[in-house]
C-alpha cells in the first residue's frame, strides 16, 4: 500500500502533515497551506518573525513587558509559540533535533529550507547545472 501513497493515505485538516526528510517541496507546500487554513497570522509569524510589543521612550522603541501587552497584543505574540508547535508537531525525530534549539517560527522555518533546498547560490547552481545536462541530452 505504501507503494500507491507515498505521502500516506491522505490528509488531515486538524494535524500537520509529516515531514521525515523525503520530497521537501511537497510538504512545504503542504505546511503553507495548513497554516494559512489555521490562521492567516500564523504565517504571517512564519514570514516576519515574531511579534513583539515595544513603546516609545526617550525617541527610542523598547520592548514593551509582557504584564503591559493587549489582548490583541498577547494573541499576535502567541502565533510564533503556536507556529512553532504547528512545525515541531510535523516533524521526525531527526528533524525535530535540527530545529529544537531555534528560538522563533521564523528560524526554524529558514533552517529548514536551508537544509533541504539550500541557499539561493545553491539552488541557482542547481538550476544551471539541470539546464546544461538538459542540453547536452538534446544534442
Amino acid at each position: 500500500m505504501t507503494d500507491k501513497f507515498p505521502f500516506g493515505e491522505g490528509a488531515s485538516i486538524n494535524m500537520p502533515p509529516l515531514f521525515s526528510g523525503v520530497n521537501y517541496q511537497f510538504r512545504k507546500a503542504r505546511m503553507k497551506i495548513f497554516m494559512h487554513s489555521t490562521d492567516k497570522g500564523i504565517w504571517e509569524t512564519i514570514e516576519n518573525g515574531p511579534f513583539i510589543p515595544q513603546v516609545k521612550r526617550d525617541e527610542v522603541l523598547i520592548d514593551k513587558p509582557s504584564s503591559d501587552w493587549t489582548e490583541v497584543e498577547s494573541k499576535k505574540a502567541k502565533f510564533d509559540w503556536i507556529s512553532k508547535n504547528i512545525i515541531t508537531s510535523a516533524l521526525s525525530c531527526d528533524e525535530f533535533f535540527r530545529v529544537s534549539q531555534c528560538s522563533s517560527a521564523k528560524e526554524m522555518w529558514d533552517i529548514l529550507e536551508v537544509t533541504h533546498e539550500g541557499t539561493n547560490d545553491v539552488m541557482r547552481a542547481r538550476k544551471h547545472a539541470l539546464i546544461q545536462e538538459y542540453e547536452i541530452f538534446r544534442m
